[in-house]
């Protein structure tokens, strides 16, 4: 699970420096409302627990599931892993 959880970390701060522009990604991921909603769908969560377990107001993850905002950073950084793997990505950000 360590291993796990630094992979996880590394692919956050590979995308700040991203976001910083310090860095060009290998490829885009683009996250719109209906795959922020499938994402958490797909978690089995509600919208009020998979937003505490990603750290977001529930008002923020309700504009990105209806399309008023997108997500930028780390929150999509970290949507993108949970897309790729959720179960262990769930299960880190639970331990």
């Amino acid at each position: 699970m360590s291993k796990f959880f630094d992979e996880l970390l590394e692919s956050v701060q590979q995308m700040d420096e991203i976001h910083r522009g310090e860095r060009q990604p290998s490829r885009e991921f683009t996250v719109d409302a209906l795959q922020v909603k499938q994402i958490r769908k797909a978690t089995g969560l509600t919208q009020a627990k998979f937003a505490a377990m990603i750290d977001v107001q529930l008002g923020t993850l309700r504009n990105w599931e209806q399309g008023r905002r997108e997500p930028t950073g780390p929150a999509k950084a970290l949507l993108r892993a949970i897309y790729n793997d959720p179960k262990y990505v769930i299960q880190a950000l639970s331990g």
